[in-house]
């Protein structure tokens, strides 16, 4: 449920943050009116709280998989949810690149296109990659609740088999399952965004 939401997220995610930043005044393709609308959908989407997100969007999800109960109904309210994170994590990143490196891929001729996938997205990967690993992380958080309302998953488990019939043993082990996830994708985001990092920095300081 969370490795399939994640790749969603990611796909739709990356584009709309790209675009948060290009369509921003003084940005490659400087469009402030479809900004503060993007803006809007993004900051909307982000003040819902989950549990009521889930249940507002039911006719959604039933047109989209046949049925609002079980794992694949879940991912289509995790998807929702996460996108408009995921497009602030991405534009947050971009932002932090220096604008030096693009003044200089434009001065030498490089195309919008170069600029973003030569530039913006390979400096900025190592915050994209943390960024990423917190977003799965919110995405296991809501998962959990969605298992709570009938998602299935490990929040299914905690209420049907432990909470219900007065397991605690049951609820602790979900607990210590969702925490060691944690902690691993945690590892992982850190280890790669290290990675990343120290291999993109590389040529910049055999150059000075």
């Amino acid at each position: 449920m969370t490795s399939v939401a994640t790749v969603v997220v990611v796909l739709a995610g990356l584009p709309l943050g790209v675009l948060l930043v290009l369509t921003d005044r003084g940005g490659l393709w400087e469009r402030p009116a479809l900004n503060r609308v993007l803006g809007t959908v993004v900051n909307v989407g982000r003040s819902v709280p989950f549990i009521i997100l889930m249940v507002a969007i039911v006719p959604l999800t039933r047109w989209l998989v046949g049925t609002t109960i079980g794992t694949t109904a879940a991912i289509v309210p995790l998807v929702v949810a996460a996108i408009p994170f995921m497009g602030r994590v991405v534009e947050q990143a971009l932002r932090e690149v220096d604008a030096g490196l693009v003044e200089a891929a434009i001065a030498m001729g490089s195309t919008h296109q170069r600029v973003i996938f030569r530039v913006l997205l390979p400096e900025a990967l190592p915050s994209l990659v943390r960024g990423t690993a917190l977003m799965v992380i919110s995405l296991l958080g809501y998962s959990a609740m969605a298992g709570a309302v009938g998602g299935g998953g490990l929040g299914d488990l905690a209420v049907k088999y432990g909470y219900m019939r007065f397991r605690t043993d049951v609820m602790l082990g979900c607990l210590a399952v969702l925490l060691a996830l944690v902690q691993l994708v945690q590892w992982l985001g850190d280890g790669l965004a290290s990675r990343f990092d120290h291999t993109s920095s590389a040529p910049h300081r055999a150059h000075d």
